[in-house]
């Protein structure tokens, strides 16, 4: 398959060199997956452990999700894309989704639904992280540093799917949740023009990027409500 060279619609950009986040700090990996013997390992966690992990796994995911979507617009889109951006009102994959969005309504939601808004959005994403890496493949110039980002925060949102779930089980007391979110919310257009190509995959960063964040405060709302239910601004 011939690389796109998608360097030709933009203005060459001077970047610094970012650092690589230290990911391999002290933080203790979530790993929810079932063993050979059918036995998951988060079930041995208490919740109160797990939940920390879990909202560890997010702010992690949300911190490198921002530095990705910010050297993608240092090496690929000039302020005269992002204005383009913002005038074409390109839209966020997980609009339709029922998350919500103001001040108001986040704190009169339930605990249960702070469970599942969090769910959703991190299973709306799974497929179009996997396209949007594939996408950068394609890119002759993109570095190795965005490519790695990218990667890494696909994988790990498998890993914050899998301790939501288990996280839901143990707080709610209930099965194995699925949602059709995925469902007609990701369509890949096959052989898109260049400029439309790259906006596409700038917007699916900067989604991400927006979400990753909701994600992040959902989860620390719910741990709020967990130690002080009437302080939890």
């Amino acid at each position: 398959m011939n690389r796109l060279n998608k360097m030709t619609v933009m203005q060459s950009v001077v970047w610094p060199l970012l650092l690589w986040p230290c990911l391999q700090t002290v933080s203790v990996p979530l790993d929810c997956r079932e063993d050979q013997g059918g036995v998951n390992r988060c079930p041995s966690i208490s919740q109160e452990k797990l939940l920390d992990r879990v909202i560890q796994h997010a702010e992690l995911i949300y911190r490198v999700s921002e530095e990705s979507c910010s050297l993608f617009e240092e090496m690929f889109i000039p302020f005269e894309l992002q204005l383009q951006r913002n005038q074409a009102g390109y839209a966020c994959i997980t609009k339709a989704l029922p998350i919500p969005s103001s001040r108001s309504e986040i704190q009169q939601i339930s605990d249960r639904w702070l469970l599942h808004s969090v769910l959703m959005l991190v299973q709306s994403w799974i497929e179009p992280l996997v396209y949007l890496q594939t996408s950068l493949n394609l890119y002759d110039v993109a570095p190795d540093t965005l490519l790695n980002k990218t990667k890494w925060v696909s994988e790990k949102l498998i890993s914050l799917e899998q301790g939501v779930v288990v996280l839901i089980k143990k707080m709610l007391d209930e099965g194995l949740l699925t949602t059709n979110s995925e469902q007609g919310l990701f369509h890949n257009d096959a052989q898109p023009e260049m400029l439309e190509s790259v906006m596409r995959d700038y917007t699916s960063l900067s989604c991400f990027k927006k979400d990753a964040h909701k994600m992040e405060t959902f989860l620390k709302l719910l741990k709020c409500r967990q130690t002080d239910k009437y302080n939890c601004a």
